[in-house]
């Protein structure tokens, strides 16, 4: 009767502990439910990224596959609700320039002028792609460059006025910008005087770029996207990852 009385009451025991720690997990897991629901509205960013786009790639569908590749390292493993798209078809900043290296020659009165035309982006490319045409053999290496406002001429020896002033004419001229003209003379014994000397490094020089290949250069492509912002940072991260992004900002609305 003793024995009987006492396995009773260890079981009932036992069932009210269970039933306690039932009703403990069931209070946990509901509380971590409502603790879940209640975190899940996430702060939306709205995220604004540019980028530079080469020469070689004008379609701005390029972007868009760029940048989602290059965040789908966080999409695959993140919630990250990410919309891709141009904010804008409208682009100011866009420019034309050379394609590539262009090399244009010609022999008046026994000179040879040798013109050489390429991109550049700033005044140390300029001053690199001086470096590497210049011929320290000829009688004279005259250029000119143009980088939006910014311009420069060099006569290098020559009468003032009478080369790098024509050659920077003809890059006016053709419409491009950040590129560089070189034009290398081999005095041949023959002078050309001052307004031969003007036609002769304005017309090689603007022959060199009559048929030069040319591209459009979309300085600063916009691209929108929305991300969480606990997860703003990451994206900041991967998107600097990316060599022709220049430029990005973010906000609650921008």
């Amino acid at each position: 009767m003793g024995s009987g009385l006492l396995a009773t009451t260890s079981s009932y025991q036992n069932d009210t502990v269970l039933s306690k720690r039932h009703r403990l997990e069931q209070s946990a897991t509901e509380a971590n439910k409502g603790s879940a629901a209640r975190a899940e509205p996430q702060i939306q960013m709205q995220v604004a990224i540019f980028l530079s786009t080469p020469c070689q790639k004008l379609n701005r569908h390029y972007h868009h596959n760029a940048l989602a590749s290059s965040l789908s390292v966080i999409a695959g493993a993140k919630r990250l609700m990410v919309t891709i798209a141009t904010t804008s078809s409208n682009n100011p900043g866009s420019f034309t320039t050379l394609r590539e290296r262009v090399t244009f020659e010609r022999q008046i009165k026994k000179s040879k002028f040798i013109a050489i035309a390429g991109p550049i982006s700033d005044e140390r490319s300029a001053q690199s792609f001086l470096n590497d045409v210049r011929d320290p053999r000829a009688t004279h290496n005259c250029w000119a460059y143009k980088i939006g406002d910014q311009y420069r001429s060099n006569d290098d020896g020559e009468p003032s006025g009478t080369a790098g002033k024509p050659i920077y004419s003809a890059v006016v001229s053709s419409g491009l910008d950040r590129m560089m003209v070189v034009v290398i003379r081999y005095f041949g014994g023959i002078k050309l005087g001052t307004g031969g000397l003007v036609r002769a490094y304005g017309g090689v020089a603007a022959e060199c770029l009559r048929n030069a290949p040319t591209c459009l250069v979309k300085s600063k492509v916009p691209m929108g996207l929305e991300v969480p912002f606990d997860l703003l940072g990451v994206l900041y991260h991967q998107v600097t990852l990316i060599q022709s992004v220049i430029g990005i900002k973010s906000g609650l609305s921008l």
